[in-house]
């Protein structure tokens, strides 16, 4: 079983909004360029991220061929992209939210001295299914935290990329990670929700693209219990009152110089992560980002910046896919 998780960059009906492609022919390429990715992966189960309409998500799945199943997050961001699956066997949604996790109070968005009406959510809805795969029930959860590119309040209500001075963009950096952190945490209640403390008997995987790096305080809040990673051995092969209750992240089996599904500034990083509770993480076979098949390949991204908009219309997408076969 090979499952994966893959932003897909602004996968968008031709005129539809913020990031959407300006033609038919645009966004038909786009589609081809996506499906010929997911085509070679060959995956059982992508977890996808910047989606906005079903519709386009349909006509990938059409594009790749054979029976897909799909689902997609009913709470878009505010540009309307939301996360959702591909999956060739049926799909039952757990849950789907975008609420903070239970005592986590609104976190501060802007400027304003008062929570705006969205800063108790997460950016986009988090959603969690469970499907058959022939051995057991699997349990998966897809998210797309907060972006650590930076946007501010411009004229018109339109964002711009450039702060007006230092003391914005540092004020600005920490709004955003004020909510990553609270994204994170709501996250983690997602996955607690799926592994009952049950993870060395139930087959959990929570993925999605983190925003951040395998080290960053935010990510290393998924894990669960400290201290048993795969780049441990010694504590990874000691059981401990932990196992349970933890995730593993793939990183650690993902070949070093392929590890990273982004370059942002010329800086490749792994920003999207795969976590893997205890009964699938002892029965990893490879792990990787991009194709399998071309794992002895260079990994070739374009590097981004802080202006999105520079890739409107671009086929194809500024990450690469990350996954698992176990």
């Amino acid at each position: 079983m090979l499952v994966g998780t893959w932003n897909l960059e602004n996968l968008m009906l031709p005129h539809s909004g913020d990031g959407a492609p300006a033609t038919e022919a645009a966004y038909e390429a786009k589609v081809a360029a996506l499906a010929s990715v997911i085509t070679a992966l060959d995956p059982d189960l992508l977890g996808v991220q910047e989606v906005r309409q079903e519709e386009t998500l349909s006509d990938l799945a059409k594009a790749v061929g054979g029976q897909w199943h799909i689902a997609l997050s009913r709470h878009a961001d505010r540009r309307g992209i939301r996360v959702g699956f591909l999956s060739r066997t049926p799909l039952r949604t757990r849950r789907d939210t975008h609420v903070f996790a239970e005592k986590l109070r609104p976190v501060q968005g802007g400027d304003g001295t008062e929570p705006g009406p969205h800063d108790g959510e997460t950016s986009r809805g988090f959603l969690a299914v469970e499907t058959d795969t022939g051995d057991g029930v699997l349990h998966v959860a897809v998210a797309h935290l907060k972006s650590k590119l930076l946007s501010y309040p411009g004229a018109g209500g339109k964002s711009r990329f450039q702060p007006h001075d230092e003391a914005e963009r540092a004020r600005f950096g920490a709004y955003a990670l004020y909510r990553r952190a609270a994204e994170a945490a709501t996250l983690r209640a997602v996955a607690d929700f799926l592994l009952e403390g049950a993870g060395t008997e139930r087959d959990v995987i929570v993925l999605g693209d983190m925003n951040d790096v395998v080290n960053a305080a935010t990510t290393q809040i998924l894990l669960g219990p400290p201290g048993s990673e795969l780049d441990k051995p010694r504590a990874f092969a000691k059981s401990d009152l932990g196992d349970p209750f933890r995730l593993w992240d793939i990183a650690p089996r993902i070949p070093e110089e392929r590890r990273f599904s982004r370059v942002s500034f010329g800086r490749a990083e792994l920003i999207d992560h795969v976590l893997l509770s205890h009964r699938l993480a002892k029965r990893i076979e490879e792990a990787g980002t991009g194709l399998p098949e071309h794992r002895d390949d260079a990994l070739v991204l374009p590097s981004v910046d802080e202006d999105p908009r520079k890739r409107v219309g671009t086929p194809g997408s500024d990450h690469a896919p990350v996954w698992v076969r176990v």
